[in-house]
């Protein structure tokens, strides 16, 4: 994958912010909030600058038990072709089932038989798009009881069988670790980095002793000390900042791109 650098995910309510912040280098745009044959002005703006910007598909569902929706995929696909996208981002995630959506980006049941009906999912959307596809690690609170894989272990065999990228959220990492007692480190010694697409920091807040991934203010340290871990192991092409609501001013989200930087740079002083 080529470099990326750091970068923003592209919200309609920030779109004035991200024009004029100095810096940013990619963003990305979940999919289902465009019509490839209407794209934002402030999109066609960023693009015509020469800022690569990704899909990022937020409803897809490769972790359920169907295959992935024919319609779905084809959004995702003019949304790459639209955008003259270097990939196409989506969740290893359980969203619907028998005509239901959950409405959360909920984790699949980590066993055997749940990995050969996800790698026939993700075989198909791959076939389905013009680009490569990277798929992100989920934020949880709860486990499904008869897991037989840890979560870096499921996606490890997953991007053996399939090749898949891997877009590593490490805020994700470090809510699985608070909320299932999975430690972000161990994680991150059994993920294959050598196949990471790029990454996610975002923040949240525990309350009662669950985090909840909310995207909606700054990333806590021991998120960025995750990042720090993972870049001593090795150069993401790409780390971005994502923010979802509760927007802040333009000073708060370029600080937060500089809190990333520092994180990526001590992890090149420790290497």
């Amino acid at each position: 994958m080529a470099g990326l650098g750091v970068g923003i995910g592209w919200r309609s309510e920030l779109d004035l912010s991200i024009e004029r912040m100095p810096g940013v280098e990619f963003l990305e745009v979940v999919a289902e909030n465009i019509k490839p044959a209407h794209l934002p002005e402030s999109l066609r703006v960023l693009r015509a600058r020469g800022l690569p910007v990704i899909p990022h598909g937020v409803s897809l569902g490769v972790g359920g038990a169907e295959p992935p929706s024919p319609a779905r995929l084809a959004h995702l696909a003019a949304c790459a072709q639209a955008l003259d996208s270097p990939l196409v981002s989506e969740h290893l995630a359980f969203v619907r089932g028998g005509g239901m959506e959950a409405g959360h980006l909920l984790p699949v049941p980590r066993t055997r038989e749940s990995l050969r009906i996800v790698t026939e999912n993700v075989r198909r959307a791959q076939d389905a798009l013009p680009v490569p596809l990277a798929l992100e690690n989920v934020a949880a609170i709860f486990g499904w009881p008869d897991d037989e894989l840890t979560e870096a272990q499921y996606l490890a065999e997953l991007v053996e069988r399939t090749g898949v990228g891997l877009l590593i959220d490490v805020a994700n990492l470090y809510n699985n670790q608070v909320n299932l007692g999975l430690p972000a480190v161990a994680a991150l010694d059994e993920l294959p980095l050598e196949h990471l697409a790029y990454v996610h920091v975002a923040g949240g807040y525990e309350a009662h002793g669950v985090w909840h991934d909310t995207h909606t203010t700054s990333a806590p340290q021991a998120v960025l000390d995750v990042l720090t871990e993972l870049c001593s192991r090795t150069t993401p092409p790409g780390v971005l900042l994502e923010w979802d609501d509760e927007y802040p001013s333009d000073s708060v989200l370029e600080n937060e791109l500089s809190r990333i930087r520092a994180a990526m740079a001590l992890a090149r002083e420790l290497r």
